[in-house]
């Protein structure tokens, strides 16, 4: 076998060590942007601990966000503070301009199901299937048996060490509180823009009252 093997030619054993050199570097594209995309949340969430068991966040301020929505495009769920507890927060302004309450969002698939994720397990992906090219081409060209074991060797070995790339970009079953409701980013952006406005009109009213009552305005 080691006769065997020390026939094998320069070109087969580079081809292999190609071939399981992409695969490590698709693990690597993988763990810097599984790195950057925690990151990024982290900094979204600053403060906030999400709960598990109860399915909520909770804020530094000791108060909680409940599931409010689910949007099943981007597959997020969205979480929201009570406005009345939110407006009356001491830190309101260094932590939301909304005076709907402060919202966060959770994808509700593993890593990478989300979009951002998905784009950049499939870059790592596709280094996995370039390091395979070399190998089935010179494969397909009916080295010796020896050659067509190492080959077969590192192409069976990228197979198996690819797999959870793969296999990870399945989309997870996602079980809804009862009486979820399912809502779209334009949705949701568009009733945050009702809500703005019904509360900019119930301010405008109240200053209009308070400055009558305090004038003496007579009709």
């Amino acid at each position: 076998m080691t006769a065997s093997l020390s026939e094998v030619g320069f070109d087969t054993w580079f081809a292999a060590g190609y071939c399981l050199a992409l695969v490590a570097m698709a693990y690597v594209i993988d763990r810097l942007a599984r790195r950057a995309g925690a990151a990024a949340e982290g900094g979204v969430t600053f403060g906030f601990t999400y709960h598990e068991d109860h399915d909520a966040w909770q804020c530094p301020e000791d108060q909680w966000l409940w599931p409010q929505s689910f949007d099943p495009d981007h597959r997020v769920m969205r979480y929201r503070g009570s406005p009345s507890i939110c407006n009356a927060c001491p830190v309101k302004e260094t932590c939301t301009p909304s005076h709907s309450g402060r919202e966060i969002q959770r994808a509700v698939d593993v890593w990478p199901a989300s979009e951002a994720a998905r784009f950049h397990r499939g870059i790592a992906c596709a280094v996995v299937l370039m390091g395979l090219i070399w190998p089935v081409g010179a494969l397909l060209a009916a080295p010796g048996p020896a050659a067509s074991a190492v080959l077969t060797t590192a192409l069976l070995g990228a197979l198996v060490l690819s797999w959870p790339l793969w296999s990870h970009l399945r989309r997870s079953t996602v079980v809804l509180p009862e009486g979820m409701v399912h809502r779209s980013l334009d949705e949701t952006m568009a009733e945050r823009a009702l809500t703005a406005t019904a509360a900019r009109q119930r301010r405008s009213r109240f200053t209009s009252a308070r400055r009558e009552q305090d004038g003496g305005v007579a009709w």
